[in-house]
């Protein structure tokens, strides 16, 4: 080995050294992209390895061809390239495992260092030696160099920052170089055949064929590697670009830590720069309450789930609290699994959360006052016409005052309903017969149709009309309905109130004889607010139609112009008699005035 570096062949010293240099560094780029595409992994490692293995086999060569050892052509030629190749594909392969790094990268230059060695040893497998000198302590200490040479440009590999990448070809090819004039040094053949000169001639072209082809081999795979990597270098520019200009936050977490922050993060987290956020456990910037969220997600072991959106709480590096929304995607990162994040500040988008729902609880807080104001208009227009009716002298009705204290009983009810909002209550229902809510409800509304001049007309039959209901919230329904069709009538008249059964329902029709309803304001009607008076709310016959659906029950409405209206209001038949269905309540749901 002295005598070659010494020599004046130390020309194709160089030459091997620049092959197997070139070789290696094509290799490392080769490998590298797995990484970026998945789906070609197998197709650039099996690459890679055939351009080492070619490598370092002209290099063995060409080593050879500068010494006095005997070049000879046969089977085992193509047992050290295979070997070579083979070797560095399952090293490679080992390299691209996701867990244990230090096992992997010692698994690695294993296998790597014994197809660098097999390479230099396989020629004592030829049928063509006589003797040879084999020297332990030399092919030993070419193993352990190989070895630790092939850990250290793997450890360099992974690093994949900047110059690394330079330092792990150059790591390797020089660590070849060692092994194979290490190797020549370790052992000595003598073959049994003499290598005339006219045989000489025919290796020397044939080496020269082999040489050339797989030089260009080496170059064709350098120039493909080259430009793969000019284009993926300018795709990864764009998702660069891409990403530092996203107004949303993107990060990768690798271990609990920042890995990597755009310029929007750094902003959102009020940093001065990279360093305050890379390399920071994620638990430092996150809330309390956010801490078992996250660690639920890192905990996740099928990597192919795609993790719903979630909210999450953060502390800005200055301690400022700021709610985001979070898209997660796992990923990987030099190998290693790593959760990408897509980070975007809600925090306007909260506040206008909670304007919108100040503005409904004002909206209900208004509907509900006018609803409230409307139900309790009712019992006080009842008790003014009564007490006009007395003030007149025609005192003949000694209901009157049971009556009059009835209606007051019920705007008692109305406010204390109003205080109890903040606890809804539960009304128990009970069988009433319709024909006594409804003689009740005229007879409530009585002197108000008296004062405009209106007949209120009842009929019904013999037979009990039995629901299972609310009376009070029945009651209300009719008294909307009747005193809208008698403030309809103006100019006075008569109201038909029909009550009867038709089949499993009870029905109530109430027709009065005013002007009718136009056809375009027939769909309107129980709308909250859609009134056609000048001082109403448009909140009773909301709150009918609420009460009746509460019911099992529905409300129909027919109207001819010039002809009136007639409301038909239907409610299940439920006699008292009949046995109860099972599981059914005998409660409902309060009924929210708004």
């Amino acid at each position: 080995m002295d005598e070659l570096i010494l020599s004046d062949k130390w020309m194709f010293l160089l030459l091997a050294i620049a092959i197997n240099l070139f070789a290696s560094f094509t290799m490392f780029n080769m490998i590298g992209h797995p990484k970026i595409s998945r789906s070609f992994r197998n197709y650039w490692l099996f690459n890679g390895a055939v351009v080492y293995g070619l490598g370092l086999w002209v290099s063995r060569f060409i080593i050879e061809l500068a010494t006095d050892n005997m070049i000879i052509m046969d089977w085992t030629s193509v047992v050290k390239l295979v070997a070579a190749a083979v070797t560095a594909y399952f090293a490679f392969r080992s390299l691209r495992m996701e867990n244990f790094r230090s096992l992997r990268i010692i698994m690695s230059g294993l296998l790597l260092a014994g197809g660098t060695c097999g390479l230099n040893f396989a020629s004592l497998l030829g049928n063509q030696i006589q003797a040879y000198d084999f020297k332990p302590g030399i092919a030993l200490t070419a193993f352990m160099v190989s070895f630790l040479g092939s850990i250290g440009a793997f450890y360099l590999y992974e690093s994949r920052r900047g110059h690394y990448l330079l330092l792990s070809g150059l790591t390797l090819g020089f660590v070849g170089i060692f092994v194979q004039m290490t190797g020549i040094a370790a052992v000595t053949i003598t073959y049994d055949v003499v290598l005339t000169a006219d045989r000489l001639n025919e290796y020397m072209g044939l080496l020269a064929i082999v040489l050339g082809v797989a030089t260009s081999v080496i170059f064709a795979f350098s120039l493909i590697a080259r430009f793969v990597d000019q284009r993926f270098s300018a795709m990864n520019e764009r998702y660069r670009l891409l990403v530092e200009n996203s107004i949303d936050t993107i990060a990768i977490i690798r271990d609990g830590r920042w890995e990597y922050v755009n310029r929007s993060g750094i902003a959102l987290f009020e940093a001065s720069g990279e360093g305050d956020l890379i390399n920071q456990s994620i638990y430092h910037f996150l809330q309390p309450r956010c801490h078992q969220e996250m660690k639920r997600i890192l905990q996740v072991t099928d990597r192919d789930v795609q993790p719903a959106p979630v909210e999450l709480g953060w502390y800005s590096v200055k301690g400022r609290p700021f709610p985001t929304e979070v898209v997660l995607t796992w990923a990987r990162l030099h190998g290693q699994p790593a959760l990408q994040v897509i980070i975007r500040d809600i925090s306007e988008r909260k506040k206008n959360e909670e304007l919108l729902i100040n503005s409904e609880k004002l909206s209900v807080a208004g509907q509900l006052a006018a609803g409230i104001a409307h139900e309790i208009r009712n019992p006080l227009t009842s008790l003014k016409g009564f007490l006009q009716l007395i003030a007149s002298g025609r005192q003949n009705n000694k209901n009157y005052f049971d009556i009059m204290k009835s209606e007051l009983t019920r705007i008692e009810s109305i406010v204390s309903e109003l205080l109890m909002l903040s606890k809804p209550q539960v009304y128990e229902l009970s069988y009433r017969d319709l024909r006594h809510v409804m003689g009740e409800t005229v007879t409530l509304l009585e002197a108000q149709a008296l004062l405009h001049s209106i007949e209120l007309e009842i009929r019904y039959g013999e037979e009990p009309l039995w629901v299972h209901g609310v009376e009070n919230q029945l009651k209300q329904v009719f008294i909307n309905v009747l005193k809208n069709a008698i403030e309809a009538m103006g100019d006075g008249g008569s109201i038909q109130i029909d009550c009867v059964r038709e089949d499993a329902d009870v029905i109530i029709r109430i027709q009065d004889y005013g002007p009718g309803i136009p056809r375009e304001q027939m769909a309107k009607i129980g709308q909250p607010f859609y009134t056609t008076k000048d001082k109403g709310t448009g909140l009773g016959l909301m709150v009918s139609y609420k009460i009746v659906d509460n019911h099992q029950g529905n409300v129909s409405v027919n109207s001819t112009l010039g002809s009136g209206t007639t409301f038909e209001i239907s409610l299940p038949y439920n006699s008292p008699e009949e046995s109860p269905v099972e599981g059914s309540s005998n409660k409902v749901t309060p009924i929210h005035r708004s």
